[in-house]
């Protein structure tokens, strides 16, 4: 590896991957020719780090590498690559503006060095890419300069072997390894008027969503909102039993609370102190919230308090379900990436 070139990071977060993993399957299924563009190595300022993917097919590409003004050349070389159903190792130097595609200035004094890899040579890549789009656990990408790919997640593995030209950079690598950890998720209790903006941010950003509603008045306005595997209904009261639920598979890494209802709040947040889930969210004032908190016992508070962001959102300004649902992706969005909350 070059001086200067930062090593794959063990947890790859940059775009979004499960969105191109999931478009990738759908261009498999639909016969598509089409390239998975990973970046592999990255130096200075670069649009994106190691671990990013973008698709590319002969229906246009999802997920970027840059500002767009790279994507035509990278497209034209992918399916230069899906033609001859080779690996292609690219390198983007946008260090010197003489060096930019078609003399075009990006602005970023980097380099990215990726490896294009066609879709179609990837028998059987369900098998691992289900499984980490369903979050059950991490996928893992080992891949050499001579063509040979071995992926993992869990149980689950896979080899392929590709035909593959040299790697031509100065000095390369042969071998890398890059790991996508699961998709963060949250459960949306409640679908009240700020979860219709909310909820599109929030898969934008990479997170799997689902939400709860027990009302069967309002779950018809999950319709309009979540697609159909990503509803629950549930009879009223239910929430009774939220801890024992959802200990029995993988527990959300947030639960917002979110009914507009105090009576549904009071069990939901009443429930979610037995669990060990580490981000909580409560819609609605500071004085509400302590209404709330002198109905659950003194154990349910303090196991609740280290844990409760109330009221949930970031203070961006605004009023409105438009402006709250940005609040609360904002403070999710930064949660996650461990930036403290901001006023």
């Amino acid at each position: 590896m070059s001086a200067g070139l930062a090593s794959t990071p063990l947890d790859a977060e940059d775009g979004n991957p499960g969105l191109v993993f999931e478009a990738s399957l759908y261009a498999l299924r639909e016969g598509r020719r089409a390239a998975l563009a990973v970046v592999l190595e990255t130096e200075g300022s670069t649009y994106t780090r190691a671990g990013t993917v973008v698709l590319f097919s002969d229906h246009g590409h999802v997920g970027w590498l840059s500002g767009g003004c790279l994507e035509p050349e990278i497209e034209r070389r992918a399916m230069q690559a899906v033609d001859e159903n080779s690996l292609a190792w690219m390198e983007i130097d946008t260090r010197d503006d003489d060096a930019l595609f078609a003399g075009n200035a990006v602005g970023c004094r980097g380099r990215q060095r990726v490896v294009l890899i066609p879709l179609a040579s990837l028998a059987g890549i369900h098998s691992v890419l289900d499984p980490w789009l369903r979050g059950e656990g991490t996928l893992e990408l080992r891949l050499h300069g001579d063509g040979t790919l071995q992926w993992r997640c869990g149980d689950m593995g896979l080899s392929h072997d590709l035909a593959s030209p040299p790697v031509d950079w100065e000095a390369p690598r042969q071998e890398w390894r890059l790991q996508w950890r699961r998709a963060p998720s949250v459960v949306v209790l409640g679908a009240g008027p700020e979860a219709a903006p909310l909820l599109p941010l929030l898969v934008g950003l990479g997170w799997r969503v689902e939400v709860r509603e027990p009302r069967p008045r309002w779950q018809g306005r999950l319709a309009a909102v979540v697609p159909p595997d990503q509803r629950s209904g549930a009879t009223a009261g239910s929430y009774t039993d939220c801890s024992t639920r959802w200990t029995n598979g993988p527990l959300p890494d947030a639960v917002l609370v979110m009914h507009h209802n105090f009576e549904l709040d009071r069990e939901a947040l009443d429930a979610l102190a037995a669990t060990s889930i580490p981000f909580i969210g409560l819609l609605g004032p500071g004085r509400r919230r302590d209404d709330l908190f002198k109905l659950l016992p003194p154990e349910a508070r303090a196991a609740l308090s280290p844990r409760l962001r109330s009221p949930i959102g970031l203070g961006l300004g605004g009023r409105g379900p438009e402006a709250i649902a940005l609040s609360i992706a904002a403070q999710l969005q930064a949660w996650r990436h461990g930036v403290p909350d901001v006023p």
